[in-house]
């Protein structure tokens, strides 16, 4: 409340509810009803979590991340191209994919074109890719018996790097879910041994005040962002 000006009276005021009870959460370590925690942590511009840190040890942190949680889809082929199409267009600021081909996004869209665009309207564009010689996507083609991943993996980064305004990288990384995020929306979709990323499940998740598993996921990203280079040649 310092940090953002407000008295214990003007929350109160603007979180609707009586003064007894921000004096309550303050002086006896009560916790706001979630409704009222949302309106809390949007008032004074910080997570949840970081108010209640609470709500990370207990049972209640579950629900938490669950909020976070807009859909699941029971596979990645399960999502309409439609849909890709909607989040491609929508994303302002931040677009983040995460593969080790992709090779599904360039034929359900024109990606070039559509990457080109975005980033000429200003947003920042980052794209990873599965380095063909590296070891993780030699041991993914193993263990999916495709002998042709290496060669969608260079195939794709190909088609990107002639791609004005952006950022690729290959990436050498054993990564567990290929991730897509637009914007305040991020798409997981989860890796299982043995089993195509297209038949396996995809959490959407939408960056909302605990940012829990948004956070997770984003991190991620940059993780094997940071270790990720230019594409070799």
């Amino acid at each position: 409340m310092l940090n953002a000006g407000l008295t214990a009276s003007a929350l109160a005021a603007a979180v609707q509810v009586d003064p007894k009870s921000v004096t309550r959460w303050i002086s006896e370590d009560r916790m706001p009803y979630p409704v009222t925690r949302t309106k809390v942590a949007q008032v004074l511009q910080q997570e949840e979590t970081l108010l209640w840190p609470s709500l990370l040890e207990d049972a209640e942190a579950c629900a938490v991340a669950a909020s976070e949680i807009e859909r699941v889809w029971p596979m990645r082929s399960s999502i309409r191209s439609e849909t890709w199409h909607a989040l491609f267009s929508r994303v302002t600021e931040e677009l983040d994919i995460l593969v080790y081909a992709g090779a599904f996004l360039i034929e359900t869209l024109d990606l070039a074109d559509v990457l080109e665009w975005k980033a000429s309207k200003g947003t920042r564009v980052r794209v990873m890719v599965g380095d063909p010689r590296s070891a993780a996507v030699r041991a993914r083609a193993e263990e999916l018996s495709l002998e042709w991943l290496p060669q969608r993996c260079q195939s794709t980064l190909d088609h990107l790097r002639r791609v004005n305004g952006i950022c690729v990288r290959s990436h050498g990384a054993t990564h567990y879910a290929s991730l897509f995020r637009f914007d305040d929306i991020l798409l997981a979709n989860t890796h299982a041994n043995g089993v195509w990323a297209c038949h396996s499940p995809v959490l959407q998740l939408r960056k909302a005040n605990s940012n829990r598993l948004f956070t997770f996921y984003a991190d991620s990203f940059t993780a094997v962002w940071r270790r990720s280079g230019p594409p070799r040649d």
